[in-house]
């Protein structure tokens, strides 16, 4: 009778082991997060560029892991050029995309977008020593440097009929300016924060005209996926702006 006893009673610990097993393998399983992987645009500064130190930083780089950290979210990041990014997005090989991207009707048809979280707007640009530029009219019959995928490339499109100027694009910022500086091309069309910051670190183009209105950046993916990783956003977006962090993280990158 107690060899019965002490069997049972080994059974029953026996059992209790492979319970307490199967329950630790199924927390551990359901407690794996996705990492999500986000695609970015290579130099976009101030939104993301590499600083002396070869970190990349910039208000998207940083938004991006105030956001994560805020709602707890893992993340790999892509550095892989805008055009890259998109085709990364619609092909599946990433989640998402933060690039400077702006929210159009357009993009609409292939991505979701987060809620906006910077409002840009299209400046043109010179080399700094040329004075025979001063309105879109000057143009005609120029060339005009842009860049792939930017409201500045959208702007520039829209009216180079009516001033009689051809485009010549670029697949990055730096290139294109040095196309101006070297005469190539009259001037450029940028987005204002990063012709600006381009212009404040040295590079040797001005501002002329006034500022064209453009679109508002969004936070991107592919549409009718990862629904959770906009709605995240958005709350992480809404939760930076409420506690000073994204203000903060402005004041970093553009200088007043």
């Amino acid at each position: 009778m107690k060899r019965i006893a002490k069997l049972g009673v080994l059974l029953f610990a026996v059992a209790i082991i492979f319970s307490l097993a199967a329950c630790s393998s199924g927390t551990t399983k359901t407690s794996d997060a996705k990492t999500y992987v986000i695609a970015t645009d290579t130099t976009f500064k101030p939104f993301e560029f590499e600083n002396d130190k070869g970190e990349r930083v910039g208000i998207d780089i940083d938004l991006l892991a105030a956001i994560a950290a805020d709602q707890g979210f893992k993340y790999d990041l892509k550095a892989v050029g805008f055009d890259a990014a998109l085709g990364e997005v619609t092909s599946g090989q990433a989640d998402g995309m933060i690039a400077g991207m702006s929210i159009t009707d357009a993009r609409k048809a292939t991505f979701d977008f987060s809620d906006p979280y910077f409002d840009s707007g299209v400046v043109m640009a010179v080399s700094s020593g040329d004075n025979t530029i001063n309105s879109y009219a000057d143009l005609s019959g120029k060339k005009v440097a842009v860049k792939n995928g930017t409201e500045g490339a959208t702007f520039a499109e829209s009216i180079k009929a009516q001033y009689g100027f051809e485009t010549v694009s670029f697949p990055d910022s730096a290139n294109m300016y040095e196309d101006v500086k070297a005469g190539n091309s009259a001037a450029l069309f940028e987005d204002y924060p990063v012709v600006g910051d381009a212009i404040a670190s040295g590079v040797t183009l001005k501002i002329v005209g006034e500022m064209q209105k453009g679109s508002s950046y969004g936070f991107a993916v592919l549409k009718g996926k990862n629904p959770e990783l906009i709605k995240m956003f958005n709350t992480g977006l809404a939760n930076l702006k409420a506690n000073g962090e994204y203000q903060r993280i402005l004041d970093t990158y553009i200088k007043k």
